[in-house]
């Protein structure tokens, strides 16, 4: 019996599901260290890594327990996230990208959603958010085609989503407010042609390729509204956009922890700097740097801790869904991207000359932070809302 079909079966128990995955990857650490380049040159997470992630409960952690899932409460998922992150950057972002699909795939229509889950919970989704597909209304569903971007993780999925303009006769069908409607369209991931274009300066190893679908005719029941009214009871499913930037704020705060924990480890092996009057760990300048950036840490894992509270208790009260608390959300994502990418800057230069060899873990900490730091959820941009909440805030509290 494969391993996602024990894993599917229930024979290995779970006494404490989050403990025993987090004690899972603490196991996987060394090798992963170890396989670090691996993961880089080949662009992906090697298959074997992802079937021990799967094994572990990584893909079931946001799915219901109705479908044999774990349904962790999200801030608990979100310490797997992080433990895996804290390893490394692009296993970080594959972890993500495994527990937003199965929330994602939860707004899909009840048909949909029991065919994805029918072989059990441990099932890989990924796909891309950019709305570069079309799906015209045709007699029997819809005819879709595009080419979508940054479809992290589309080399192990088992399921594959793009999100399509929704049009008839040719032209935009209105949605909300006037915009186009739009609408996830999720389908096998052998149905998808996966293009070879992840070539990019850091998170090598997320497989982020364009995935394309050359015009097919689609069933309706594969399409579905992320935004519509949740089909799942629970806190976790009933606002799925707000969960997006907590998500982003993770990996920045958890990636920092790892570049500050690289850098530890190398001040303690005794380094000392070519024209430095002592080893690194003795020197009152690497001291007070470190200081500053131990400082800045601190106050990144506070504010995210309290982001994340602040919106679990949202989802419990049922309030979630609110657009005010997506800008909240936003509002720590860009600045926790941007505190972090600063921390990442600082530990590089302190290290010295030797961080800038492939071999060392400060590099790729540096890079990936800086590439997801690029992501929509962690833009500047979101500041200019920030700020008009921040305005409306003012505003009705002097009236």
């Amino acid at each position: 019996m494969r391993l996602q079909e024990r894993i599917s079966h229930h024979s290995v128990p779970l006494r404490d599901p989050q403990e025993d995955i987090l004690a899972g990857i603490r196991e996987l650490a060394p090798e992963i260290k170890v396989r670090a380049a691996e993961i880089e040159t080949a662009r992906r997470i090697p298959p074997d890594i992802v079937e021990r992630l799967r094994y572990l409960g990584l893909f079931r952690m946001f799915v219901p327990r109705s479908q044999g899932g774990l349904e962790l409460d999200f801030p608990a998922g979100l310490e797997v996230i992080k433990a895996v992150t804290r390893l490394d950057g692009s296993m970080g972002w594959i972890s993500i990208v495994a527990g937003i699909g199965s929330l994602i795939v939860a707004a899909a229509r009840p048909e949909l959603y029991q065919r994805i889950y029918q072989n059990g919970p441990d099932v890989a989704v990924c796909g891309s958010s950019q709305p570069n597909g079309t799906a015209e209304r045709v007699a029997d569903g819809y005819r879709v085609k595009g080419r979508w971007p940054f479809a992290s993780g589309c080399t192990h999925a088992d399921w594959i989503g793009g999100f399509c303009i929704v049009t008839e006769n040719g032209k935009p069908v209105p949605g909300p407010q006037g915009k186009p409607q739009i609408r996830a369209v999720a389908l096998p991931a052998r149905d998808w042609e996966i293009e070879d274009t992840w070539y990019a300066a850091g998170l090598e190893g997320t497989g982020s390729h364009h995935i394309t679908l050359r015009e097919r005719i689609v069933p309706e029941e594969h399409l579905f509204d992320i935004d519509a009214a949740p089909r799942l009871s629970g806190p976790l499913y009933q606002a799925l956009r707000q969960w997006l930037p907590i998500v982003h704020g993770a990996f920045s705060v958890s990636m920092a922890e790892g570049t500050v924990d690289d850098l530890l480890a190398l001040a303690h092996t005794g380094k000392q700097q070519l024209y430095a009057a002592t080893p690194m760990r003795e020197s009152e300048t690497f001291q007070y740097e470190l200081g500053r950036i131990s400082a800045g840490l601190r106050a990144a894992q506070a504010f995210h801790e309290v982001q994340v509270a602040s919106h679990w208790r949202r989802a419990l009260a049922g309030t979630l869904k609110d657009d005010d608390v997506m800008i909240e959300g936003a509002r720590s994502a860009v600045w926790l991207a941007t505190t972090c990418v600063g921390i990442a800057d600082a530990c590089f230069a302190l290290a010295g000359s030797g961080a800038v060899y492939d071999d060392s873990p400060l590099q790729r900490r540096l890079r990936d932070l800086h590439i997801g730091a690029q992501h929509a959820h962690a833009q500047q941009r979101q500041y200019v809302d920030i700020g008009k909440l921040a305005l409306r805030r003012s505003a009705g509290h002097a009236g």
